[in-house]
């Protein structure tokens, strides 16, 4: 079992940054792989990167590659998303999920991939 909780969302300016973090409980974080998705009112949830369980691998949606980046700290049980040139768009809530299939799966962007779900934490993106 791996408890999840998100945090560092809040209101930012487009054109600036955030970083969320997502701390996990329970035993074996190392085992999972790692993922962040988002939800916009009105839409479905959709995948936005994903990291290894060793955090060496990474996969971006197209939408977000080079502006965001994935890690996490094995050591402090702990996942990271870089946001960077946030746009309007990206305003969403964002949610961190855990996985025990690989990111080298073809279905690695797919929410039913992914076992363990945090809360979610809100990033509004102002124009």
């Amino acid at each position: 079992q791996v408890q999840l909780v998100e945090s560092g969302g809040g209101l930012v300016q487009a054109g600036g940054s955030l970083r969320l973090s997502c701390a996990a409980s329970g035993r074996f974080f190392s085992m999972y792989a790692m993922g962040w998705f988002r939800q916009a009112p009105g839409k479905e949830r959709e995948f936005v990167a994903a990291a290894s369980r060793s955090g060496g691998e990474a996969a971006y949606a197209d939408s977000v590659k080079g502006r965001f980046a994935i890690s996490r700290d094995n050591a402090k049980n702990t996942g990271y998303l870089q946001m960077n040139s946030l746009k309007p768009d990206d305003t969403a809530v964002y949610y961190c999920a855990a996985s025990p299939i690989p990111i080298g799966s073809s279905n690695y962007y797919r929410p039913g991939q992914y076992n363990y779900w945090g809360q979610g934490t809100q990033v509004t993106v102002s124009s």
